[in-house]
Order: structure tokens, then C-alpha cells, then sequence
């Protein structure tokens, strides 16, 4: 869904009329951050993913957070099984999803156990009271009604009976009382909608597409989402609905649409296809959080991509560094995992100087760990997990709509240096969304790059011959040669080659002077210098992060700077090599803290190549950082500076 900033959507209500003369009071906010939770069968994340895009459209800056478990249906009513969906969208510029939710709606009791410790008081309860009998609560522990206990006294409770107010919407469609009981999303979806001014249009087309095939369930979901609408509107429990206004000054003019990180990724790797004029080929094996981009980069056959889903995770990746070979922008995607089990496959694509992209959507660990959890714990893996000297150049997007770039800067130096690259995603930016602004064509890079077509090099005797391993002086890189081309006849493979020549070499001096090449074509990718944020020059205190933390990290400085503290902020987009100036910038300093979603693997990097006392602050708990949590940690940093 796009939508033009200059312009935002009217308010309206279900229908598509303008919606004028409320009774009820209207409050003005400037963000809010909500959050739907329920069994991962109850449509939470279709519920958050709806709210999102309508607020997309009319213009907010938002951040999302969708949160779900493990397994694949977890048993009904648990807490293990309770799935959520958190949104902070504001009428200014927002960076993270938010610490705590100005409102939750828990459709069951297991959903308000799960989530009630990360409400603040004070805050809206919005309770699905029909599943609150006493089965449901002591599943989850609970001896005494929650709603009647008095234990939500600080909170504004709003019982509503969901499921019977959806039925009784639905009683004129030919469902049963268990298949109308489920369109109670929708019921919250269009009571949310009320709350919050949403616009509702794009919501019932959404609807009439999904179930195109089954338009009595269309029907049906949109009667239940407009049930919920005019309750909000018509009941006396909800006497103030809210007003937050788009988020104009927020962004540069242009088109913008909602976008995931793993989306925003698959169409970065087109774009980049496009823009090298090569087709692009992804061998994959399905694993979370990562099978989305197979599953969005099969829809594109159109703009020449194919899509091979292997049996397992090697053979996904030989069939990629194959098609390398072949003269394809070649992407294998996976997570942690598939990682381990890709590494040889990775080194031999050291050793064939061929470019792929490796795309690593990073999940908790170790082995299994948590599927469907967020981690920055695969940095060493990536720089270090091979057998032998096998550098790889390493990218890092810092939001969901960065992944764009972030691919096509990971598809440049592959392209330009021919070697394997990484990129560091992670579930919180595969999942998350946010404003994307949609570039202009003529705004992204040439990435066009030329096949070797004849000899290139000249014998002591005056004949020419291709030597598949003579390279660029600029660059390092060797001569891509697409296999049938005449007289370009190679040899490939993981023994070690001679320099020029591509033979099979065991020269103890030939293998270290192809070591150390390997080496330095790497430590030579032109990365832009890293860039600090220290406005008044002042600070003694340098935050540096990488990744997905870039948000709350900068949400936490932003708090500082508020309330009047002096700290530096620099992030990190390249991993190896690092930026050529960072040494300079860390030295500027007199204490660097670098927060990581690990135990600490960057910190590690950090003091071991620029010898400087960087000081950890971690968690792997799955979750990204609150900017709360962070901005205390960092002035108690400053404060025994």
C-alpha cells in the first residue's frame, strides 16, 4: 500500500462515507503503541499487519513488532502459544516499536498473563471476556478472575464480550457459532480502528481479495470488522476516541508503502538484478525467519528470477554458487543454522573468487534455539566459520526498509571484487516494519559489470591466452568468464590455485602469496567512512552499534540529548572491513559502549583490532532493546565516565 505524504487519507468510517459530527469526545496524541495478543490461531499478526497498513496510508511514521511462538500451533489457551503484535505510530518521526503498550487487547487470559507485565499503569485493557471462564484461566495459573480480583485496578479495563458480539453480527450468514467466532479479530480490528480515526477502505478490499474464492467468509469479516466499528461507536464504555495526525514533516515528499525487512530484501536483490543486467537466482532451503524472501522472490519470474527450493540447506547453496559460475547474481538465504552447514560450500567460494550473496536472517541460539526469536549472535560466524583464511566481506542493514540498500550494497561488492558476501539481517528487521519511500529508478547504482570475452594475457613466446586468475590491480578481482565462451576453458574447485594461471598449485610461496591476496582484496572494499553524531562536541561517551539495534540505540540517545546529556552515536553498516576512518573516530573518545544482542562478538572485534577498551552491554532474550532500558544504561555509563 502506498500513499502520498503531501496528501494523507481522509478519515473515514466503514463504507468508505466521511465520518462527521462524532458525540463523543476526540483527543489529540502525538503516538501511540498498541498491542493485540492472543492464540496464535486467534489472526493476531493478519489483525496488527491490517492496523498497520491503514495507518500506513494515512500517513503516520510507524514501527512494528510482531512477536510470535515457536511452534507451529501451540496448544490452544497456553502461554507458550500466545502470538502478539505490537505498533507505535506517531505524528513525528519514531524509530523503534515502543517499550510498553498504551493499550493491549488480550483475547484470552493466557494473552493478558503473557503481556500484562509490559503494561504500564494507567494504561487501556481491552479484555475478550467469553474466554475468561475457568478452564481457560487456571490453564495458565490463574485461581481468581483477573477481571474481578481487583489486580487490574490500575488499569482502564474495557470487558467486551468479543465472541458473542461477533456472532450475534454474523447470525444472518450461513456459519456456524465456532467459524463466526473466528472472525473476532476482525471485531477488534474495526473497534481499534474507531478508537484510533483509522481510515477502513483498504481493509474491506484486503478482505474481499483474501477470500475472493469464499466471499461469504469476506462478507462475513467485514460485517465483523464494521460490528466493531460501530460499537466503539455507539457504547458508553468507550466514551474518547484518538487523533493522531499523519506524519508530514517527517519525511521528505515522495511515495511511500508499508514495508517488512525481508520484503524490503527481496526487492533489493531485483533491483540489484536489474541494475546489473543480470538474472538473479536463489537456491534456498525453507527456514525461519528467512523463507520469506523465497517465498516473495518466487512471485517475481517476470523480472528473470528463479527461485530453487533445494532439499536441504548445501544443496541450496551449490546450486546458487552453481548458477555464480553460470554468470548470475546468485543469493542463497537461510539463518544460524543453515549457516553451520553452508560454511564449506561458502569457502569454496572464496576459493573460486565468485560473487554470491549469503543472507542470513540471524535467530536465537544454538542449534534450534528460538525460531522465531530475534539475535545478533551469528557475527562471528560469519566472519570466522570456515576452515583456513576465508574473508568475507560482511553488510549489516540497521531497519526493515535499509534492507533495500543493504542488498544492492551487498550485490556491489560482490559484483565489483567477485567474492562470496554476507549480509546480517535478523528476525526483529525480517518481521518489522516501517515507511519505506519508494526510490526513483535513475536513484539507484550501476551495478552493470563486464564477463571476460578473450585472453588476457601474453606469453614470453607472443601467444595470448586467458589466465582465469590475473586480476584487476584496483580491485583485486578476478575475471569472471561465463562457462562456453571460447577459449576461455578454466579450471575450478577448492584446491588451492596457482596465481595467473588458475592451476592446481602446492607451492608453499604460492599458497601464501594467494592467502594473503584473498586477504587484501577484502581489507581493500571501498566502504564509506562511518559517520558520528556528536552535536555539540562535547561528548566523552561514543554508543557504536550495528544491526537492527540502530533504533533503540538512537531512541535511547535522543532521551539523553533531551534531557540535556552530551553522547556521540555511530553505527556500523560494514563489518568487514570495517569503515577505513573508525579507528580515528573510536580514539576521539573516552569511552565507547557498544550494546549488542549477543555477548558481546563486536566488542570482541572492536578491542582486538583498534586495542581501545570497548565496553559490552548485551541481552539475548529474543527481544529487541528497549530504548529505556538503554538510554539508563548509557547515563550510568556517563555518570562513572
Amino acid at each position: 500500500m502506498t500513499s502520498q505524504v503531501s496528501s494523507p487519507a481522509g478519515q473515514s468510517g466503514p463504507g468508505g462515507g466521511q465520518d462527521s459530527g462524532r458525540d463523543k469526545e476526540v483527543r489529540r496524541l502525538d503516538r501511540v503503541i498498541i498491542r493485540f495478543a492472543g492464540d496464535s490461531g486467534d489472526g493476531m499478526q493478519l489483525t496488527g499487519d491490517r492496523f498497520t497498513s491503514e495507518t500506513a496510508s494515512f500517513g503516520n511514521d510507524l514501527s512494528t513488532l510482531p512477536n510470535f511462538p515457536a511452534e507451529i500451533r501451540a496448544p490452544a489457551g497456553t502461554l507458550p502459544g500466545v502470538s502478539s503484535f505490537q505498533l507505535h505510530f506517531a505524528d513525528h518521526d519514531i524509530l523503534t516499536p515502543g517499550d510498553a503498550p498504551n493499550v493491549l487487547v488480550a483475547m484470552n487470559p493466557a494473552a493478558l498473563k503473557a503481556n500484562i507485565a509490559d503494561v504500564p499503569r494507567g494504561a487501556e485493557i481491552i479484555v475478550n471476556t467469553d474466554e475468561f471462564n475457568k478452564r481457560a484461566m487456571a490453564k495458565v495459573g490463574y485461581d481468581a478472575s483477573p477481571l474481578e480480583d481487583g489486580s487490574l485496578d490500575g488499569y482502564s479495563v474495557h470487558p467486551v464480550p468479543l465472541t458473542t458480539l461477533t456472532v450475534e453480527a454474523l447470525k444472518d450468514y450461513d456459519l456456524g457459532r465456532k467459524e463466526a467466532g473466528r472472525s473476532k479479530n476482525m471485531f477488534a480490528l474495526g473497534l481499534l480502528s474507531w478508537m484510533y480515526n483509522r481510515p477502513t477502505e483498504q481493509t474491506e478490499a484486503f478482505l474481499r481479495s483474501k477470500f475472493a474464492k469464499k466471499p461469504t467468509v469476506a462478507e462475513a469479516n467485514i460485517a465483523a470488522f464494521r460490528a466493531g466499528w460501530n460499537f466503539g461507536e455507539t457504547t458508553e464504555d468507550f466514551a474518547v476516541s484518538y487523533e493522531v495526525a499523519p506524519a508530514s514533516s517527517a519525511f521528505p515528499p515522495g511515495t511511500y508503502r508499508n514495508i517488512s525487512g525481508n520484503l524490503a530484501l527481496s526487492y533489493g536483490l531485483v533491483a540489484a538484478s536489474q541494475q546489473a543486467d543480470l538474472p538473479l537466482f536463489l537456491g534456498s532451503y525453507p527456514i525461519t525467519p528467512a523463507s520469506d524472501v523465497l517465498h516473495e522472490l518466487s512471485k517475481h519470474k517476470n523480472f528473470g528470477v528463479r527461485s530453487f527450493q533445494a532439499e536441504d540447506e548445501i544443496a541450496g547453496i551449490g546450486a546458487a554458487l552453481g548458477a555464480a559460475f553460470g554468470g548470475s547474481l546468485a543469493v542463497t538465504t537461510t539463518s544460524g543454522p543453515g549457516v553451520a552447514l553452508k560454511s564449506e560450500t561458502i569457502g569454496l567460494a572464496v576459493s573460486l573468487e565468485l560473487p554470491l550473496l549469503i543472507i542470513d536472517i540471524q535467530r536465537g541460539g544454538p542449534s534450534t534455539g528460538l525460531p522465531t526469536k530475534t539475535e545478533q549472535a551469528d557475527l562471528l560466524q560469519a566472519m570466522y566459520g570456515r576452515n583456513g583464511e576465508a574473508p568475507v566481506p560482511i553488510v549489516a542493514p540497521a531497519t526493515p526498509a535499509d534492507c533495500f540498500t543493504a542488498a544492492l550494497d551487498a550485490a556491489r561488492i560482490a559484483l565489483t571484487y567477485r567474492t562470496p558476501v554476507f549480509l546480517l539481517s535478523d528476525g526483529y528487521l525480517a518481521n518489522g516494519s516501517e515507511p519505506w519511500r519508494i526510490p526513483e529508478v535513475d536513484e539507484l547504482p550501476d551495478l552493470r559489470t563486464q564477463f571476460a570475452s578473450g585472453p588476457n594475457h601474453e606469453l614470453d613466446d607472443g601467444t595470448e591466452v586467458f589466465w582465469p586468475y590475473k586480476r584487476d590491480p584496483h580491485t583485486l578481482a578476478r575475471p569472471w568468464a561465463v562457462p562456453g565462451t571460447p577459449g576461455l576453458e578454466h579450471r575450478v574447485g577448492g584446491i588451492e590455485k596457482q596465481d595467473g594461471t588458475g592451476n592446481i598449485s602446492y607451492d608453499p610461496a604460492n599458497h601464501d602469496f594467494m592467502v594473503r591476496t584473498r586477504q587484501a582484496k577484502v581489507d581493500g572494499v571501498e566502504v564509506p567512512d562511518v559517520e558520528v553524531s556528536d552535536p555539540g562536541g562535547n561528548a566523552e561517551l561514543l554508543v557504536l552499534g550495528w544491526g537492527s539495534t540502530y533504533g533503540p540505540i538512537t531512541a535511547a540517545v535522543r532521551r539523553i540529548r533531551n534531557a540535556g546529556g552530551e553522547i556521540a552515536q555511530a553505527h556500523l553498516r560494514h563489518l568487514n572491513p570495517f569503515p577505513r576512518n573508525l579507528g580515528e573516530v573510536l580514539r576521539r573518545y573516552d569511552k565507547v559502549v557498544i550494546p549488542e544482542m549477543n555477548l558481546g562478538q563486536l566488542a570482541t572485534l572492536i578491542r582486538a583490532r583498534y586495542l581501545v577498551d570497548a565496553q559490552s552491554y548485551t541481552q539475548v532474550r529474543g527481544l529487541p532493546f528497549k530504548a529505556e532500558q538503554l538510554a539508563t544504561a548509557l547515563k550510568e555509563a556517563i555518570a562513572h565516565g
